[in-house]
């Protein structure tokens, strides 16, 4: 599903050069779920980034589903990243003006989907994560695991074919985080590709495959015997 080879990339800081991705060479398969751990500044969210299409790297290949990602204009990218990928931010990034329902629906808004099929839609993603009865609520009526259930809802949407969580759980407690990362779980047991970049190792070993990035080189790649979040919801 993503095949990426020898990555490089490296920022301008002024007069100096930050040399950030080294050298990434990594594959994930379709149905994997993965976590890619790594302090900060190892570089894990710039790989994301490049991953999500948001930025690009300097050197080496990168293959989405079979389709090679290079150079596209932000017009392609922007149809790539809604054809291919569901974001999950820390953040949750909802629209605080519109319901829960009418954010779930902004991936298929842009996908051209019509009012109807949009609103049945994103009602069936709601229910999905449990959200069905707050779907006229907006973000500020909404507890921050809700916020986060909405947000998956979103990403799911639009039936992508990889999901990309960035710190998912960092802004909630760890009960909630656990009751998120059994949703995940869900999805994930479902057939969904799923990556999850996190700093907390309880979270990764939910997953099930952990990539630990330092100084922008991957030096650790394992599966891990999958701990159920269930048992702690």
């Amino acid at each position: 599903m993503i095949e990426i080879k020898d990555l490089q990339k490296s920022y301008q800081m002024g007069s100096n050069s930050l040399h950030v991705l080294k050298g990434i060479n990594f594959n994930v398969k379709e149905g994997e779920l993965v976590s890619i751990m790594g302090s900060s500044g190892s570089g894990k969210s710039t790989l994301l980034n490049i991953i999500g299409m948001l930025d690009e790297a300097d050197q080496g290949s990168y293959t989405l589903d079979g389709v090679p990602i290079k150079n596209l204009n932000e017009k392609i990218a922007a149809n790539y990243r809604n054809k291919f990928l569901g974001f999950i931010f820390q953040s949750f990034n909802l629209i605080n003006y519109k319901t829960a329902l009418d954010n779930v629906a902004m991936p298929l808004y842009y996908q051209g989907v019509k009012r109807k099929e949009r609103a049945e839609k994103s009602m069936h993603y709601l229910e999905k994560v449990g959200l069905a009865d707050w779907s006229h609520h907006l973000p500020s009526e909404l507890s921050g695991g809700q916020k986060q259930r909405v947000a998956i809802a979103r990403a799911l949407a639009s039936d992508p074919k990889v999901l990309l969580a960035d710190e998912p759980t960092g802004a909630l407690d760890t009960k909630t985080s656990y009751e998120v990362m059994d949703l995940i779980q869900g999805i994930n047991d479902e057939g969904k590709t799923i990556l999850v970049v996190t700093h907390e190792d309880d979270i990764a070993q939910m997953t099930k495959r952990i990539v630990h990035l330092k100084d922008g080189l991957i030096i650790d790649d394992s599966k891990v015997e999958q701990v159920r979040a269930s048992v702690h919801v």
